[in-house]
């Protein structure tokens, strides 16, 4: 009877464990990783390294001089040699590892075997990336880290560069305006669009730089961060009148560059090929970076008599999307949808966007509109992001390169919080005192 009991009680303990792990595995999969997965991931990394590399095709003859080595000193078969392994390097979310390639290997060979490796070593998924000519590291991911995002410690931020999301492969998405100057953020209603604006919007807010507004529905998604803004336009007939101050503000700019670098004042700014970052720091002019929310309702016209108006404001922001990366002036363009039946303009705006970022869109079309000209690929991957996950995106960029990311939570409230605490960092730029939004008055509560 106490045999049986004490059998009783193993299998208790046993089924309680065994639940457990299904638990936290579902509930908290980062510490389920760290517990379980991780130990039996690198496990079987090590145990069946060269097996695995030799079933996927990775593997290479080894030379004349290893194989009369082995055969002299073992007598044994001489094997294929798989890419020589570094280190296992344990993270948060997985492992990572740098193979050493054989001559005649190359990259693509590795990233065409990671399916298998993901299926061989029982992780989410396997990534590859070259670090050098020869050398790849395989970044391991254990589970599903866009379903509940955390953001890495190391995020890589900086001036004009902001971490405002969370790539499939463990790593931080940064915004950085000085490698990608002008981006597109596509996105049906409720698909994450606001939240990744609200990231942007509080992690510029602590830099010196100035922030301008174009909110064409009233200001409802832009009017909260009015204390941080230099300049808020709330319909189009502001817009109208904010964007010739902004290609104003542009020139003025590039006469200070010709002015220090002695260029004639014939040449074209369009030749200029220098630009405010080659200036002195006491003589440079503070970035400004354009948010226009909504850019369909720039292009719409009611009447024939808006559209000379309309046909303006689009010339104006071509101008600055193809001059200002040197002037200092970045553009973050988001809307709904955003092709050709806007009208005249609207694809030459487009192609001078290089940074893409569409969240769930209601039709193949929008999607195509953001990443059909650079990466066709991604189109199927915007297309099947499902409307349980709000934040969810795919990024890419003229480089044909695209990923999964997603957005961690920010509320209103607090994205609104962080603009009044930095208040005081919104530059003195004459030119848009005009458009300055007042900001609603905080109570001393």
């Amino acid at each position: 009877m106490s045999e049986l009991l004490n059998l009783l009680g193993a299998g208790g303990s046993l089924a309680a464990a065994g639940g457990g792990a299904v638990y936290a595995r579902h509930r908290y999969p980062n510490v389920f990783w760290s517990a379980v997965g991780l130990p039996v991931s690198a496990a079987r990394l090590l145990g069946s390294y060269g097996s695995v590399m030799e079933a996927c095709g990775l593997t290479v003859p080894p030379s004349r001089l290893r194989a009369l080595a082995v055969r002299a000193a073992t007598r044994r078969e001489v094997r294929p040699v798989p890419p020589r392994r570094g280190m296992v390097r344990p993270t948060s979310t997985g492992l990572r590892v740098r193979l050493r390639l054989a001559p005649g290997q190359e990259v693509a060979d590795v990233a065409a075997s990671t399916e298998r490796l993901r299926h061989a070593w029982g992780v989410h998924a396997v990534y590859v990336s070259e670090v050098k000519p020869g050398v790849v590291e395989l970044r391991l991911v254990g589970f599903d880290v866009l379903n509940r995002v955390r953001m890495p410690r190391k995020t890589g931020g900086g001036f004009l560069r902001v971490p405002v999301a969370l790539r499939e492969d463990a790593t931080a998405f940064v915004r950085d305006y000085r490698t990608v100057p002008h981006a597109l953020t596509l996105g049906a209603t409720l698909s994450g669009k606001s939240m990744y604006l609200r990231h942007l919007l509080s992690g510029l807010a602590g830099q010196r730089v100035a922030l301008v507004g174009i909110d064409c529905k009233r200001g409802v998604e832009l009017a909260p961060f009015a204390p941080r803004l230099s300049a808020l336009a709330t319909d189009p007939q502001q817009a109208g009148e904010l964007l010739p101050v902004l290609v104003g503000l542009m020139e003025e700019r590039y006469d200070l560059i010709r002015a220090r670098q002695n260029i004639p004042p014939e040449v074209a700014d369009g030749e200029i090929t220098s630009d405010v970052w080659g200036l002195p720091e006491d003589e440079r002019p503070v970035p400004v970076v354009v948010f226009i929310d909504e850019v369909a309702e720039l292009f719409l016209t009611a009447t024939r008599k808006d559209e000379e108006k309309r046909d303006e404001m689009v010339t104006q922001l071509v101008r600055l999307a193809q001059l200002g990366r040197a002037a200092g002036i970045y553009l973050e363009v988001c809307g709904q949808r955003f092709g050709a039946e806007l009208g005249k303009g609207a694809t030459m705006l487009r192609a001078q966007l290089t940074g893409r970022v569409c969240h769930r869109v209601n039709d193949e079309a929008s999607a195509k509109m953001a990443l059909g000209d650079i990466a066709p690929e991604a189109v199927t991957a915007a297309c099947a992001i499902p409307p349980e996950r709000p934040g969810l995106a795919v990024a890419g960029d003229t480089s044909g390169g695209w990923s999964r990311i997603r957005t961690p939570y920010l509320s209103l409230a607090q994205a609104a919080a962080r603009c009044r605490e930095f208040a005081h960092l919104a530059p003195d730029i004459p030119a848009l005192k005009p458009f300055q939004p007042m900001a609603p008055a905080v109570s001393a509560d």
